[in-house]
C-alpha cells in the first residue's frame, strides 16, 4: 500500500461527516480506489465488509430489495458475506458500484439509517448510461482520485524531503542550483516515463526493468480500450476509436484535436457524445479552447475546439511504444533528456495531468493580433489558463530551456489584463525575468 493522498481525504470525510454522508471515490480503472478504501478500512475501523460489485453474486444483489426494512437488509447481508459489524465502529464498501447501480440509490436510506459508514468506488460512473434510472443521492459526497502525482511518487520511492525542498524554492523564488535542478529533474523524467498507475510504480520500487513496467502499462491500455468498448456500445466503439489515436493527436500543431484522425468524415456532431464519454471515463483530460480570456472560464468555453491529453503520462509513453519500438531504449532517452521523438506532447500531457491533479480544469486561448501597423494578424496560442485571486494566470509549455515568449506578450498588450503571474514552464531551473516566472516542470504542481 503507497501513501495516497485520497487517504488523508477520507480521513477528513470521516471526521467532518461522522455518518452524515457516504462518499464515493471516482476514478479510471488501476488508479488505486479499492486498494485505499479498503487500506482505510482496516486501520480507521474495528471492521468493515466490502462488496464486490463486479463479482458479487445474485443473493447479494437481491437483498437490495429489502433496503426499505434495514433490519432484514442488514440480517441478510451478514449472513452472505459471513461477518457481521457493530454499530458505528464498522464501514461498508461498495466496490465498483457501477456495475449495480442500485446499491447508489440505496445510500439514502443507509445513511438515514446511520448504523455504519459507507464508501462507494467506482469507474465510468457518472456515464449517464449507468445512472439513468436511478436518483443520485444527495447524502452522497465524492472525491476524484487520479493517478499518482510526483509527491506520492517520491513517498513510493522513500524520498518525502524532495518535494519540500521543491515548494521552498517555489515559494520564495529561489533557484535551487544546477547540481539539486539536475537531481530533481532526473527524478521527475523517470516519474514521466513510468508514469503514476500504482502497478507501473510498484514494479519500478520493486526494481523491475522498463521493459517488464511498460509490459504492466500495455495491460492497462488493453483493459481501457475493452472498459471503453463495453459502455454504451456505438459511443464506446468511437470513445475507444479515439483513444488509440491520442499519441497521433497529440503530435498534430498545437495538439489541437482533429476528428479526421479518428475517421475520414467524422465530425463534432457524430463524435460529440463519444467524447463527453471519454472525459466521463477519466481516462483522459480535455483541454478546451476559450472565446475570450475571462474569468470565468467556463462561460466562454468553445467545446467542439480542444485538446485530449492522456490522463497518465506513463500510459502515453507506453502508446507511443504500443506499435513497436525498444522499451528499455526509449525510457533510459526519455530519463536522459535524448529522446528523438516529440518530447513536446509528452511534457505538454504531464503539466495537463498535474493541473488536473491540482482540480483544476483545463482551458486555452487562441488569439490572433498584428504587433505594428506594417504586418498583419497573426495566430497565438497560450497552452493553459487558469484563475487565481480572481486574475488570469497564463501558463506556457516548452520542452527545453527555450525562453522565448511572444505569446505571452502579444497576450498581454491585446487584453491588458491584470495578472499576478505568469508562468513558461521548462526543463531548466527557477528563473524570474520580464515579470515571468520560468519554472521547472516539476514545479507545476505548485501553481
Amino acid at each position: 500500500m503507497f501513501r495516497r493522498k485520497a487517504y488523508d481525504l477520507l480521513k477528513k470525510w470521516k471526521k467532518e461527516s461522522n455518518g452524515t454522508t457516504a462518499i464515493l471515490i471516482e476514478g479510471a480503472r488501476r488508479v488505486g480506489k479499492s486498494t485505499v478504501a479498503e487500506n482505510f478500512a482496516q486501520n480507521e475501523y474495528e471492521d468493515y465488509i466490502l462488496i464486490d460489485f463486479s463479482t458479487a453474486d445474485d443473493a447479494v444483489k437481491r437483498n437490495f430489495e429489502n433496503i426499505g426494512d434495514p433490519d432484514t437488509f442488514f440480517r441478510n447481508l451478514f449472513v452472505l458475506t459471513g461477518k457481521s459489524l457493530e454499530k458505528r465502529k464498522g464501514l461498508i464498501i461498495f466496490d465498483e458500484i457501477q456495475f449495480y447501480p442500485k446499491a447508489r440509490q440505496a445510500i439514502k436510506q443507509l445513511v438515514k439509517d446511520g448504523r455504519f459508514d459507507y464508501i462507494e468506488t467506482g469507474s465510468l460512473i457518472s456515464i449517464s448510461s449507468n445512472v439513468k434510472d436511478i436518483l443520485i443521492p444527495s447524502e452522497e459526497e465524492s472525491i476524484k482520485m487520479h493517478p499518482m502525482d510526483f509527491e506520492e511518487f517520491l513517498w513510493a520511492n522513500g524520498n518525502a524531503g524532495m518535494m519540500e525542498v521543491i515548494r521552498s524554492a517555489f515559494d520564495t523564488r529561489t533557484p535551487l542550483g544546477i547540481d539539486i535542478h539536475r537531481k530533481i529533474m532526473q527524478t521527475f523524467r523517470t516519474y514521466m516515463a513510468v508514469g503514476g498507475m500504482p502497478q507501473a510504480v510498484a514494479a519500478y520500487v520493486d526494481g523491475k526493468n522498463y521493459r517488464e513496467i511498460d509490459r504492466i502499462k500495455q495491460s492497462i491500455l488493453r483493459l481501457y480500450g475493452n472498459d471503453l468498448k463495453k459502455y454504451g456500445t456505438q459511443n464506446g466503439e468511437k470513445a475507444d476509436a479515439i483513444f488509440r489515436t491520442l499519441p497521433e493527436q497529440l503530435m498534430n500543431r498545437n495538439s489541437i484535436f482533429k476528428y479526421s484522425g479518428v475517421e475520414q468524415e467524422a465530425r463534432y456532431r457524430t463524435y460529440g457524445s463519444a467524447v463527453d464519454f471519454l472525459n466521463e471515463s477519466m481516462v483522459v483530460n480535455s483541454c478546451v479552447n476559450v472565446s475570450a480570456p475571462e474569468i470565468a472560464l467556463e462561460m466562454y468555453a468553445k467545446r467542439d475546439r480542444f485538446k485530449m491529453f492522456m490522463g497518465d503520462t506513463g500510459l502515453l509513453v507506453s502508446a507511443i511504444l504500443k506499435n513497436g519500438g525498444n522499451p528499455d531504449k526509449m525510457y533510459r532517452s526519455l530519463v536522459i533528456d535524448n529522446l528523438g521523438i516529440n518530447q513536446g506532447m509528452i511534457f505538454e500531457n504531464m503539466v495537463a495531468q498535474m493541473l488536473v491533479a491540482n482540480g483544476n480544469d483545463l482551458f486555452f486561448h487562441e488569439f490572433e493580433y498584428s504587433h505594428d501597423a506594417n504586418s498583419g494578424n497573426k495566430k497565438y496560442e497560450i497552452d493553459f489558463l487558469t484563475v487565481r485571486e480572481k486574475r488570469i494566470v497564463p501558463i506556457e509549455v516548452k520542452s527545453s530551456g527555450y525562453k522565448s515568449h511572444k505569446s505571452f506578450d502579444y497576450f498581454k498588450e491585446k487584453y491588458k489584463l491584470k495578472m499576478n503571474n505568469r508562468y513558461i514552464v521548462y526543463t531548466k531551473d527557477l528563473e524570474v525575468e520580464d515579470d515571468i516566472l520560468f519554472i521547472p516542470i516539476y514545479m507545476t504542481s505548485c501553481i
